[in-house]
């Protein structure tokens, strides 16, 4: 009996270690654009490679991409996806960014410039991790609210 309860300790141990060590961002890893199922609004670039991935506590996304005159650009946030804004650098449109959970496979997203939302956005990871969409409504130069639906796969 002893060797059981003991034996059954050890391997919920384990299971809640490989638990809290599992990454709960669906988006870790690097993910291409495919151009041919996205959609991009008037006036907004294109990100062409996304990469997620951890540092230390934190979750750092690095994006490569082109703005709306196809100049190259990247962008680099680092933070936690609870919400809560933090700096993001090389981006024109906006100088901090929150991410949030939302269920196990959807990330919600807000982007402000001095202290006012400029777009909010969506992320959903399919449910086989190998694509995910990336649904964004920002502010363009002229002024008018635009929608871009960008489509991934993992690398």
């Amino acid at each position: 009996m002893k060797t059981k309860t003991i034996g059954l300790a050890l391997l919920l141990s384990m299971a809640t270690g490989a638990m809290c060590l599992a990454s709960p961002n669906p988006t870790e890893g690097t993910w291409k654009l495919n151009e041919s199922k996205s959609k991009f609004g008037d006036g907004m670039g294109k990100s062409t490679m996304v990469v997620w991935e951890k540092a230390g506590e934190n979750d750092k996304c690095t994006v490569d991409g082109v703005d709306a005159d196809g100049k190259k650009i990247q962008t680099v946030w680092t933070g936690k996806l609870d919400g809560k804004d933090y700096a993001i650098t090389g981006d024109a449109t906006s100088d901090m960014r929150s991410f949030q959970m939302n269920g196990k496979d959807t990330i919600d997203m807000v982007s402000k410039k001095d202290g006012k939302v400029v777009g909010e956005g969506k992320i959903v990871v399919a449910a086989d991790g190998k694509t995910r969409l990336v649904t964004n409504t920002m502010t363009n130069a002229k002024g008018e609210k635009v929608t871009s639906t960008q489509a991934y796969d993992k690398s």
